[in-house]
């Protein structure tokens, strides 16, 4: 499952909870597109892990160490300069979008109180951790997008930072019935599709849970739907509005077999023939999805590369016998 606004929501909700006011007492970049955040805070000290790897863009709290380069690359030592034993002071997440801004107070050469945000955009290729002045203006980032690599939207120093661009989605908390019926209701495609296509934060396997909770086929056109059906749909749609409200989150991973199949920030009716395991974080559901995805994923190319060295060698022999 992608990350999607809804999970970094949960997300945004437990780094609140766990370093509003939290002091940076270490700052390290342990790969080219990774930080790794030491705070301190009323809840003791913890890491945060920020990465922007165009395969894996994470953001969680780890109770792991990564070994540091022996020379601090640029980007980590220029945050060092600035936001050093800097106090965070607030983290935020724009609309349902896949992005964690975290606003952190420090003082300047000068002792005067400033100012400073990083900002992680989770966007799969598009990842970046970038960090902005009070004035909005780009001081670096971790990676440096030029109008060679995208005519879309430059980031680099001294640029002023601009948000990347919106596909034309509402966020839940526009939610209407009005618009259900003038813009979702309409649209050529399957359910699902217009779920996930029209409302921003939604993955399609949210958006295929959300049918499914509605008892609506998400592969089903939209314009088969009945009124029942459209009011179930809309009525599932406003209690998952409530509960990011209420932030009535169940970090959770689907298994199947033993192999890790999925991962949300609420429970899937839908997966109810395997086997759900719950977390008392999303930070703990992200560090241990992916690392036991990793292990399966590496457990079948042994197995692939055993299967390709045990067909060559009967091959080789049977030429021999022949």
């Amino acid at each position: 499952m992608a990350l999607d606004g809804i999970v970094v929501a949960s997300l945004a909700k437990e780094l609140q909870e766990n370093f509003t006011n939290a002091r940076l007492s270490k700052i390290a970049q342990p790969e080219k597109d990774e930080l790794l955040l030491t705070l301190k805070g009323p809840n003791g000290q913890k890491r945060l892990l920020l990465s922007a790897s165009a395969s894996l863009p994470l953001v969680y709290i780890t109770g792991t160490n990564k070994p540091s380069p022996m020379t601090a690359p640029n980007f980590c030592m220029l945050l060092r300069k600035y936001i050093s034993n800097g106090r965070i002071i607030e983290i935020t997440q724009p609309g349902m979008e896949r992005i964690v801004e975290i606003t952190i107070e420090h003082l300047n050469e000068l002792g005067d109180t400033c100012r400073k945000k990083m900002v992680i955009e989770i966007m799969g290729k598009h990842s970046n951790i970038i960090f902005i002045d009070e004035k909005n203006m780009i001081i670096d980032s971790i990676k440096h997008i030029s109008n060679q690599v995208s005519s879309v939207r430059e980031v680099l120093p001294g640029r002023t930072y601009i948000a990347p661009p919106g596909k034309g989605k509402i966020s839940l908390n526009d939610l209407s019935v009005e618009w259900m019926e003038n813009t979702l209701l309409v649209k050529p495609v399957s359910v699902q599709k217009a779920v996930y296509g029209s409302i921003s934060g939604i993955s399609p396997v949210l958006a295929n849970e959300i049918c499914y909770r509605a008892d609506i086929d998400g592969d089903s056109a939209v314009a088969s739907l009945t009124p029942v059906q459209q009011s179930s749909l809309y009525g599932e749609l406003v209690r998952l509005k409530n509960q990011i409200e209420t932030h009535a989150f169940s970090p959770n991973i689907i298994y199947e077999g033993k192999a890790p199949k999925e991962f949300g920030a609420f429970t899937f009716s839908m997966f109810s023939d395997l086997t759900t395991e719950e977390y008392p974080s999303i930070s703990e559901v992200l560090e241990t999805f992916y690392a036991q995805k990793e292990v399966v994923t590496r457990i079948r190319q042994k197995s692939v590369d055993l299967r390709h060295i045990v067909q060559n060698a009967l091959e080789r022999k049977n030429m021999t016998c022949s």
